[in-house]
């Protein structure tokens, strides 16, 4: 396919962590549209509030998910519990960085960046792992066997700071020597697994790189959707999303309770309902180790620059 055009894909905001100072600025803008509950340090509240980030990942728009997780935690907590959602990965890492949420659910991706600054409270359990993949996908009637295929393509993203969305195409992309603007004709962000979907559905994009978690689940629940594209490649099996909180606050109440009734969920009843909704097992204690795979890939993008 002939090139007509590069866009200029940019780094992963990962590729260098980013600067205290800068994560206070993002952090202080991003605050200020918390809704009925200022962000503040843990430090400098003065309130009893929870706050729970997370990622902008496909069920976190589902009302009733959101409603059953709240309820869970406050019930588990028996404190009031805030869940912060934000458009970006970034902005959520910098809320909890900056000690503005007491724990989030967060992308392989930042932890693996940040994991001195971190630490792990819970991984979600899918299908008997801790883990799950990265998949390219392409129009089902499109005639495609690997990414040598791909190139060329207009290309979707999910997010700048996801694993499997950004980083682990990227580390693919860079084994054989070339970077996503090189390879690839266009690229953008959809800032949503389930967009990459659909922008490969509707020809938006001529292939995708997403969770293969939320392209199963979707499949279940959308698969008018999910039918219309195909998988090519599946990733090896890579940590899942984990939830952390900042180190800082790793010994407090909150951090300490997320992290027990997030282990508990699965013998709740309300916890059930949630695991059902979200197609998980339940959350286990984290072993970094089950990072490496990320690690590793992280290590890859940064050394080829």
């Amino acid at each position: 396919m002939p090139r007509r055009s590069r866009s200029a894909v940019p780094p992963p905001v990962a590729a260098k962590p980013m600067p205290r100072r800068r994560f206070l600025a993002t952090a202080a803008a991003v605050g200020a549209g918390a809704g009925t509950l200022p962000l503040l340090s843990r430090r400098g509240r003065a309130d009893d509030v929870v706050r729970f980030g997370l990622t902008p990942v496909f069920l976190t728009s589902d009302l009733e998910l959101l409603e059953n997780l709240k309820a869970y935690l406050e019930a588990r907590l028996a404190r009031p519990v805030v869940l912060v959602q934000r458009r970006t990965y970034e902005e959520i890492t910098a809320l909890l960085l900056s000690e503005q949420l007491d724990a989030a659910w967060i992308c392989g991706f930042p932890y693996i960046v940040y994991r001195d600054q971190l630490s792990l409270l819970a991984v979600p359990i899918w299908r008997g792992k801790p883990l799950y993949q990265s998949y390219l996908i392409v129009a089902r009637e499109r005639v495609a066997k690997s990414v040598v295929a791909l190139r060329g393509d207009i290309h979707a993203f999910s997010d700048p700071n996801s694993n499997s969305g950004y980083l682990v195409t990227r580390a693919l992309l860079a084994e054989a020597g070339e970077t996503p603007s090189s390879y690839f004709r266009k690229t953008f962000f959809t800032y949503g697994h389930r967009n990459v979907v659909r922008a490969v559905a509707t020809g938006l994009a001529e292939s995708g790189s997403v969770d293969g978690y939320v392209w199963e689940v979707m499949g279940e629940l959308e698969p008018g959707l999910t039918d219309a594209t195909a998988v090519i490649r599946r990733s090896e099996w890579l940590g899942f999303p984990p939830v952390a909180c900042a180190r800082s606050l790793r010994d407090t109440e909150a951090a300490r309770g997320i992290a027990e009734a997030l282990h508990a969920m699965a013998g709740d009843e309300t916890g059930r309902r949630v695991l059902g909704m979200l197609r998980l097992d339940g959350f286990a204690p984290a072993e970094p180790g089950v990072f490496d795979g990320i690690a590793a890939k992280y290590e890859a993008v940064r050394r080829f620059g």
